[in-house]
């Protein structure tokens, strides 16, 4: 049984939409108008136990919103799920304590008190024997590296420390299930080596199932080998993390060392120049010319190095997302 089945998952929300002027303002006390806004359109997917997957998509593409029906926070419109074997929305005790869901602009720990104090109230809220807590204490903080900082309040530790506490306390009663929603928003280059560091060494040891939302296509590339894709509440993709290039990229990048000190002045005939730096110049080019624009500058210059390589994974996905968001109606995060 797959870890997590979704079958036509839908959220719609009903929004009132407000009209400019005095005078609507005065009818919309009368007669509302309401919008409805497809944050999740009837999706498909399953994961299975054990693997993690990247859920991707621009803000306002429905990421948050499914983590939060997959972690029963919300009832759905229509369409079934099911969690672990759970149905998330039913809230049931059982199912609550086999996963656990960290939302990086979210904080569970409290602000004023050191961390080990919440830390507490987590082991009475999950019911951990004093020996297991003690024990799973002692090996998370020492894998993040956070062993002197416990006894701090929380909000004098960095956002990278408060992360990485956010993260303990969340796996302190080793749940099967871990919903990541931007877990490295706004950390530092050091910190989030770390929890990526930390995530993936502690998910091949634990085998637990990680379904992780990022904007950081670095976190993404670190952890995931599987990818899926949402954009306006529907499934775009689901497949290899490689696909995605091939799939969605229309350019790559020919990298050209020119011969000599100089590079040549009309090398946008070729293509779109994106970097030079002579004797060295970069040129995006649509992938069914990167033949004959290769033929085009070895019969013209002299080169002594050139290479093709796809386009950044990043670039990729802010082409897919650029694209297919033009005609796009607004709607929720």
């Amino acid at each position: 049984m797959p870890a997590i089945s979704v079958r036509n998952l839908s959220k719609i929300y009903r929004v009132f939409r407000k009209r400019e002027g005095l005078l609507a303002s005065i009818r919309g006390l009368f007669h509302r108008e309401y919008e409805s806004i497809h944050a999740v359109d009837e999706i498909d997917f399953e994961v299975q136990r054990g693997e993690m997957v990247a859920f991707l998509g621009p803000n306002g593409a429905g990421k948050t919103t499914t983590l939060k029906l997959l972690s029963g926070l919300i009832f759905p419109t229509g369409g079934d799920a099911t969690v672990l074997g759970h149905v998330p929305w039913k809230r049931e005790n059982a199912y609550r304590r086999r996963f656990s869901l960290v939302m990086g602009q979210k904080n569970q720990l409290w602000w004023d008190l050191p961390a080990q104090e919440s830390f507490r109230l987590h082991k009475e809220i999950y019911r951990i024997e004093s020996d297991q807590f003690d024990r799973r204490i002692q090996e998370l903080t020492e894998l993040l590296e956070v062993e002197d900082l416990v006894g701090q309040p929380v909000r004098e530790l960095s956002l990278g420390e408060r992360m990485r506490m956010e993260l303990i306390a969340a796996l302190l009663h080793s749940p099967d299930l871990l919903l990541l929603d931007e877990p490295t928003i706004g950390l530092d280059v050091v910190s989030q080596r770390k929890v990526q560091q930390f995530l993936k060494y502690y998910q091949k040891e634990r085998q637990i199932t990680v379904l992780l939302t990022s904007h950081y296509m670095k976190d993404v590339e670190a952890l995931c080998q599987r990818a899926i894709i949402i954009n306006e509440g529907q499934i775009k993709h689901d497949g290899p993390l490689e696909e995605i290039v091939d799939r969605f990229s229309q350019h790559k990048v020919i990298e050209v060392q020119f011969a000599g000190a100089d590079v040549p002045e009309d090398l946008e005939r070729y293509g779109e120049v994106l970097e030079t730096l002579p004797p060295r110049a970069k040129l995006r080019v649509p992938r069914q010319d990167v033949p004959t624009t290769l033929n085009a500058l070895l019969d013209r210059f002299t080169i002594e190095d050139i290479s093709v390589a796809d386009r950044p994974l990043e670039e990729a996905m802010a082409e897919l997302f650029t694209d297919s968001g033009k005609d796009s109606e607004t709607r929720l995060p």
